[in-house]
């Protein structure tokens, strides 16, 4: 299995990122990650003027998966995410929903041990996410620190342990990369920070060329839900609903009015985040009622 290592960073993810490392179909791949301050916070008595700000949300990679090609799809499911012993939070005047009630920006160190995560006093159970993966995009590299179609910062809390992730790939090679782990996130991550944290993540990779995905697919136990990212969360929302609508009618064979119906009646229209440049929603619809078509979704 390759590993690597977390000095093999990058902040934007690019067609014109050099791959660190290649992997078949199938292979597994051990990534190594910094926290998304790129361990620059080590105390909250730390000023933020001692953080270099263009070194954040690092994402390890990128990896090239042979034959991989634009218009296939990455499958990426998720063995394992190990997290450090500590985290880091922050709140801030610059970001958050509640950025106006801060003057300047102060952080939390979070200790973390035995399945929780200290946070203001309470603990917090341990449910590692991660943050920021994804492929090269089509066009114009984008910073690790914004979403899209191709993945990226989505944060997403579903993106965890024994998920699987789809993701569209657009240059030859996919050029998969990850980062900016997540000890544990509430939705909508409205401080600006989950619990920020270093750590491991294991995957196994498999090239899908019998799906056709504009915007990324997570599929837990319990659900399948297709994630997007838009300017407003309204039209996050609207996008995610309509790569669900157009999934079941394309995969399950519904017409447009089952489907819709069926979404009405059993999905979750829910907020991933909303701080990032771009803000993500996603739309969960339930393993349980999809078993009933006889058929697979992903």
């Amino acid at each position: 299995m390759i590993r690597v290592t977390s000095d093999n960073s990058i902040f934007s993810l690019s067609t014109e990122a050099a791959p660190v490392a290649r992997i078949s179909s199938g292979d597994g791949l051990v990534l190594e990650t910094a926290d998304c301050f790129s361990g620059q916070v080590r105390s909250p008595d730390d000023a933020p003027s001692s953080v270099d700000w263009s070194h954040i949300n690092p994402a390890t990679g990128p990896v090239y998966v042979e034959g991989a090609e634009p218009g296939d799809v990455l499958s990426v499911f998720i063995e394992r995410i190990e997290v450090a012993p500590r985290g880091v939070m922050a709140v801030s005047a610059s970001f958050g929903v509640l950025r106006e009630r801060f003057a300047g920006m102060s952080f939390q160190i979070v200790p973390i041990a035995e399945g929780a995560a200290r946070v203001s006093g309470a603990d917090v159970p341990v449910r590692p996410m991660i943050g920021v993966i994804g492929v090269a995009p089509a066009g114009d590299p984008v910073p690790c620190g914004s979403p899209g179609a191709h993945g990226g910062n989505m944060d997403t809390r579903l993106i965890g342990e024994g998920a699987t992730l789809y993701l569209p790939v657009f240059a030859p090679g996919g050029l998969l990369s990850a980062g900016d782990l997540h000890a544990a996130m509430g939705d909508g991550e409205i401080c600006g920070t989950g619990i920020e944290v270093a750590g491991t993540v294991t995957l196994r990779v498999d090239v899908r060329r019998d799906l056709r995905l504009e915007n990324p697919i997570v599929e837990t136990a319990e659900v399948v839900a297709t994630i997007a990212s838009a300017a407003t969360l309204d039209e996050a929302a609207d996008l995610a609903t309509r790569d669900m609508a157009d999934l079941l009618i394309s995969r399950l064979e519904l017409s447009a009015a089952d489907a819709t119906m069926l979404m009405s009646a059993a999905g979750q229209l829910q907020v991933s985040q909303v701080v990032d440049p771009l803000k993500t929603a996603r739309f969960a619809l339930p393993k349980a009622i999809i078993a009933h078509y006889g058929r697979a979704l992903v």
